[in-house]
């Protein structure tokens, strides 16, 4: 086959949908969502927001259709326009600020679902939170301002440390490094702060520690880095550091410990929003919702690896203990 006649086809296959969509979007409602990374890394979010849609009687396929869009952050604006373009119902925009930038530049009138860590009020993104005024409103899950709670089990879990690696991606500006390194030097901690925006970049920071050897290692919440936690765990592991994430996925990788807001459940709560909307609810009207279910997470093979006892206290308290 020639290659002018394979990229035709290339087109065409993906291109097809088009007269199917125009169809489908006459008879059910359709729902663009869009994320900064790939769909492999957000199953389980991705099934829990498919049962918030359940619960609001929305099932994909049935009386509902999404149009899912991944694209790396340079090209968010690009694929938030074309969603907007193809006229969908209501954008989820999921994941860090720069997804829920594209889709409000992209459009003042289509309604807007985010689901994000940060403050909305304090981005700019709604009004107030009781009113959120405009076209957007979604799912606040908070894990931002923990950052005192993880630092302080992280102490509890290894109370001998006193020099804390911080790893932040310096490209989110929802990072707030300053308030890291306060908050861990009330608790008379050392902040040696590291940054990370690319796979060579976390390599790097890594190397570090078998010069500098910090006593413990603090990740900071960005998509990117759940994104490559396989690769942070496998490097944690091998630098034999104990280290607090901001997700369970990253323990259910191997990962010492987390504690956050449960995401998944964030991303089910935007399921009914979606719905009401859907319904003919003004996102205006709908109030941001706040997470309220945080979790503790450790996995004990990894700190047994680690030569470290997790106390009775910690066990007691945590949401699960992965053997």
């Amino acid at each position: 086959m020639k290659r002018r006649e394979f990229i035709t086809l290339l087109g065409g296959a993906a291109a097809w949908p088009l007269a199917a969509r125009a169809q489908q979007s006459a008879t059910m409602p359709v729902i663009g969502l869009l994320d900064q990374r790939s769909p492999d890394v957000l199953a389980d979010r991705l099934r829990a927001f498919r049962q918030g849609l359940k619960e609001a009687g929305l099932i994909e396929g049935q009386n509902v259709a999404i149009e899912y869009r991944w694209a790396e952050t340079d090209r968010l604006p690009e694929v938030a326009r074309d969603l907007v373009h193809r006229q969908v119902d209501v954008i989820v925009a999921t994941g860090a600020l720069p997804t829920v930038l594209a889709a409000k530049t992209a459009t003042t009138t289509i309604p807007i679902v985010f689901v994000i860590a940060a403050d909305p009020v304090k981005l700019g993104l709604v009004a107030s939170l009781a009113r959120p005024g405009g076209n957007l409103t979604g799912i606040n899950f908070l894990t931002g301002e923990l950052t005192a709670k993880r630092l302080a089990l992280l102490r509890e879990l290894v109370p001998a440390a006193s020099r804390v690696a911080v790893l932040i991606n310096p490209t989110n500006t929802e990072n707030n490094e300053r308030e890291i390194e306060t908050i861990a030097r009330t608790m008379g901690l050392q902040v040696q702060l590291l940054n990370a925006s690319t796979i060579h970049e976390i390599n790097a920071a890594f190397a570090t520690f078998t010069r500098e050897r910090p006593d413990a290692l603090f990740v900071g919440l960005d998509p990117f880095f759940n994104s490559r936690r396989t690769q942070l765990v496998h490097l944690a592991t091998r630098h034999a550091i104990p280290a607090s994430y901001a997700g369970r996925e990253f323990v259910e990788a191997g990962g010492l410990m987390s504690y956050g807001a449960n995401i998944s459940d964030a991303w089910r709560q935007a399921g009914p929003y979606v719905g009401r909307i859907v319904k003919g609810a003004k996102p205006a009207d709908l109030p941001v919702v706040q997470s309220s279910k945080f979790e503790l997470v450790f996995n004990v093979q990894t700190a047994t690896m680690l030569g470290i006892t997790v106390p009775q206290t910690l066990l007691a308290t945590a949401d699960e203990v992965i053997e």
